[in-house]
């Protein structure tokens, strides 16, 4: 019963809403950026590299994503790192991804904007005219930074307006609250952008609330913590504010310790607009596909449950209502 199920979800046609395209980054395009660029790492094979991925929080990951970033130095590099995720994509059914990038992450660095889109824009444009792929950009900001390295951020994107569709909030939560850039978002709003926020994963139902009444966003990126405060479900399924959640992320980083424990039915059951994703694939042991089956293989999931899921996936996008509505006719 589990492999039919594995096999009627993979073979249909899905949306993933929260993926960060650093966090795709396999150790083996890490090794050969490495080795083309002369970075040194700390690690001499890609065994090493996979032994790493044993992380007991989230900043424990975040020290891992960074040093992994630092091999991003040219053009060509980030039109690897999209290109080997879409064509990811295709081989999952993903029809569609929403796809978040940490700008700062790479200027610090020296790296600008002129570098990183166009070698985005090259991989969406040629998965899209190879396979009809569709894709979208989430510009997210660095939260343990300042808002004001943020607005200067969303500054420097200013000719590359037209390239993104919404900003995000991703990084550590813990001491960076929601409201810390209620600024940046309001700019952000103001030039006419979506607006999607971390909350609720490491962080309290709190940031949750923060992110909806103060940042105004339309998604909530994990948001499991929610099932913690009743007013706030209420809140969120009145909304219909979607949950972008990641399982296999939510317990790499111990978020819940098994993936027995995971709470995604009873968000459901609540009514919750939630949806499964990858997140960091590369770093959390799988893409969409594997987060499927991992809710499959450890929790009693049903295939009203599943349809939901993939049903979700497209109703939270931001794809247009005609094309979310032709995508949904041909999910059965």
């Amino acid at each position: 019963m589990k492999n039919e199920l594995k096999t009627w979800v993979s073979g249909l046609p899905k949306a993933e809403l929260h993926l960060h395209i650093e966090g795709s980054l396999e150790p083996e395009l890490m090794m050969s950026l490495a080795n083309k660029h002369g970075v040194e790492l700390p690690y001499s094979s890609i065994e090493e590299v996979r032994a790493a991925y044993d992380f007991h929080n989230l900043q424990s990951f975040l020290d891992l994503y960074y040093l992994g970033a630092s091999v991003l130095r040219v053009e060509d590099d980030f039109y690897q790192l999209m290109f080997a995720y879409l064509t990811k994509c295709r081989a999952d059914n993903v029809v569609h991804a929403e796809i978040m990038f940490d700008p700062q992450t790479h200027t610090a660095r020296g790296i600008g904007f002129e570098v990183f889109m166009p070698g985005f824009a090259r991989a969406m444009k040629q998965a899209e005219n190879e396979w009809g792929q569709s894709s979208l950009l989430i510009m997210s900001f660095l939260r343990h930074l300042s808002e004001e390295s943020a607005l200067q951020t969303l500054d420097d994107a200013r000719h590359y307006l037209a390239m993104i569709t919404a900003v995000g909030l991703d990084s550590a939560e813990l001491g960076n609250p929601p409201e810390k850039f209620e600024r940046v978002f309001a700019k952000a709003k103001s030039y006419g952008l979506k607006r999607v926020a971390h909350a609720g994963e490491e962080g309290p139902p709190e940031y949750i609330w923060g992110a909806t009444k103060v940042l105004d966003v339309h998604r909530i990126d994990h948001g499991v913590r929610s099932i913690e405060d009743p007013d706030l479900i209420k809140h969120l399924v009145e909304k219909q504010i979607p949950l972008t959640v990641c399982p296999l992320s939510n317990t790499k980083l111990k978020v819940f310790k098994h993936m027995q424990e995971h709470n995604i039915i009873q968000l459901l059951e609540h009514g919750l607009l939630a949806t499964i994703n990858a997140d960091d694939p590369s770093y959390f042991g799988g893409y969409l596909n594997d987060n499927y089956f991992a809710l499959i293989d450890h929790l009693p999931i049903t295939k009203p449950h599943l349809l939901q899921l993939v049903q979700n996936s497209f109703s939270a996008s931001f794809l247009p209502e005609e094309v979310k509505q032709d995508w949904l006719a041909k999910i059965v």
